[in-house]
C-alpha cells in the first residue's frame, strides 16, 4: 500500500510563552490574550496553612509564646511572626490565593510585608492584594468607621 499524499518530515509549531519567576520557581507565562489557568501558589498555601496551624497552636495553649514555638519548629521567632501575621488576612483574599485567583505579582514575600489588619483596607493595600483580581472589596457589610459617641 502506497499513500497517495506525501507528509512532511518536520512541522514547525509556533507557541508564544516568557518564562517568569513565580513564588521561587520558572514558570511559563502565556500572552495577555490568553486565558490564563488558575493554579495555585504551592508556596503562599503552605505558609497560609502554617500560620493557621500555628495560630491554633497557640490559641489551644499547646505553646505558650511565639517563642517557645519558633524553637519546637526550629525557625526563627521574627520569620513565625511575619507568617502568623497571614490569619489576619481577610477570608476573600484567603480564597482566592487558595483558588489560585491572585495576580502573578502576589507573592510569598509580598505577603510577608506589613499590611493593614482591616480587611477592607487590605484591598487598597500595596503589600499584599497587588494583583489580586478584584477592582473593589466585595460588598460586605463593613461597619462604619464613624462611631457615635455617647453624649455626656
Amino acid at each position: 500500500m502506497t499513500r497517495a499524499a506525501t507528509v512532511p518530515e518536520t512541522v514547525t509549531l509556533h507557541v508564544p510563552f516568557r518564562i517568569a519567576k513565580r513564588g521561587g520557581r520558572k514558570a511559563m507565562q502565556a500572552p495577555a490574550e490568553a486565558p490564563e489557568p488558575r493554579r495555585p501558589d504551592d508556596a503562599l498555601v503552605k505558609a497560609l496553612a502554617r500560620a493557621f496551624r500555628w495560630k491554633k497552636m497557640l490559641e489551644s495553649g499547646e505553646f505558650v509564646t511565639i517563642a517557645e514555638l519558633a524553637a519546637r519548629e526550629r525557625i526563627a521567632p521574627s520569620y513565625l511572626t511575619r507568617v502568623l501575621r497571614l490569619t489576619l488576612l481577610a477570608p476573600t483574599i484567603v480564597d482566592a490565593i487558595v483558588d489560585g485567583k491572585q495576580g502573578p505579582e502576589v507573592t510569598l514575600a509580598r505577603a510577608l510585608e506589613p499590611f493593614p489588619a482591616v480587611w477592607k483596607d487590605q484591598y487598597w493595600s500595596t503589600a499584599v492584594t497587588r494583583g489580586v483580581r478584584a477592582s473593589s472589596p466585595p460588598s460586605l457589610n463593613w461597619p462604619s468607621a464613624r462611631r457615635s459617641r455617647p453624649s455626656t
